[in-house]
């Protein structure tokens, strides 16, 4: 088998797009300006356009075709006992390269821009533990007022009555609301849709993903409802170019407030006491138990549920796959791993600490 000159010209393209991107880690302003505020948005909507109307994932589709290309790729070498390995592997990387370029072209650029806290001209420092004290005691003031809206007890789990469709619906308005107060945060075009992988989701612990070669949002329909409205306003924030798992947390937690909805707005709060709680537990536990004793019984029910469920998919394959997942936001700025998501908590302090309400 000879060798390929547009393989070995897209093979060499590889480390090139690696050096690229490396200019651009160093200068998140011009990202900022000419990709995430300049060309993104027009790739962005034109996926959306046309693929939002399909009623199935086409990004699910892709990845197990891809997945099964990969395994087929693997088996026929095997079986040829690696004969004309340099071409196939200079093929093989070829596609990678493709692939490779599609990704930051299409989305994964928004890694590299200006930081939300910037953007929104929030003055962040390290904040104190009597801060986060402060903001979570706000946090649950608003998360048993809407818990007792929806169940008028306060030892009654919210159940959510809506399907997952029309809570992508919902999702959409928030952003439309949202959008009023800030205009970078404005959403069109809505491609939101229940994955085809929900249970090997559900199995490897994740809520949803964007796939960024389709532009589709795609969530897991087997997850609790009560935080299904985060996670599809999650995942649309990834849509509208915040890469960043904390950022995309802290504006699906806004959209999901700016909804006239008590789910919604129950689950933002739900989600915000999450993160918050957690980062206490970290800083001084038995504040973290006394603030426990003040939220209202159902809502601790529903967090219990809620663990209950992700422990029944328990499994071996489960950290390798966060492991992975580490090691990919770790090579994508997020020095933190999956505990970058954490760090949504600056956010909701500058945020509260600058609000009207607080």
């Amino acid at each position: 088998m000879k060798l390929n000159k547009k393989h070995i010209v897209l093979t060499i393209f590889l480390p090139i797009q690696i050096l690229l991107l490396q200019f651009a880690a160093s200068n998140p302003a011009f990202v900022e300006f000419y990709y995430s505020n300049g060309i993104y948005p027009v790739i962005s909507s034109f996926f959306r356009i046309i693929l939002g109307w399909i009623p199935f994932s086409v990004g699910d589709l892709l990845v197990a075709f891809g997945v099964f290309i990969f395994i087929r790729f693997l088996i026929r070498l095997i079986k040829t006992r690696f004969k004309n390995f340099i071409p196939k592997i200079i093929h093989f990387t070829a596609v990678l390269s493709v692939i490779y370029f599609c990704f930051y072209l299409f989305w994964g650029l928004n890694y590299y821009r200006e930081n939300l806290a910037k953007t929104l001209k929030y003055e962040q420092q390290e904040y104190t533990t009597e801060q986060l004290q402060k903001v979570t005691e706000h946090i649950i003031k608003k998360l048993n007022y809407y818990q007792h809206k929806i169940t008028k007890s306060d030892t009654l789990k919210v159940e959510n009555p809506y399907k997952q469709k029309e809570m992508y619906i919902m999702a959409a308005t928030g952003y439309d609301n949202l959008s009023k107060d800030f205009p970078q945060l404005k959403y069109q075009f809505k491609s939101v849709k229940s994955s085809l992988m929900s249970l090997l989701q559900t199995y490897n612990g994740t809520s949803g993903y964007l796939n960024p070669l389709t532009g589709e949002a795609q969530v897991n329909d087997r997850i609790p409802k009560t935080s299904y409205p985060t996670t599809t306003c999650h995942e649309i924030a990834h849509q509208i170019g915040f890469a960043a798992e904390n950022e995309a947390n802290f504006v699906g937690f806004l959209a999901a407030n700016y909804t006239n909805d008590l789910y919604f707005k129950y689950a933002s709060y739900r989600m915000a006491f999450g993160y918050c709680i957690s980062e206490m537990r970290k800083r001084d536990r038995n504040i973290s138990k006394e603030l426990w004793k003040t939220v209202n019984k159902g809502i601790a029910k529903d967090f219990n549920a809620s663990y209950q469920f992700w422990q029944v998919y328990k499994n071996p394959f489960e950290p390798i796959v966060k492991k992975g997942y580490n090691a990919y936001l770790k090579a994508n700025k997020q020095s933190k791993g999956v505990q970058s998501y954490n760090y949504v908590v600056d956010l909701l302090i500058s945020y509260f600490q600058t609000s009207k309400n607080f």
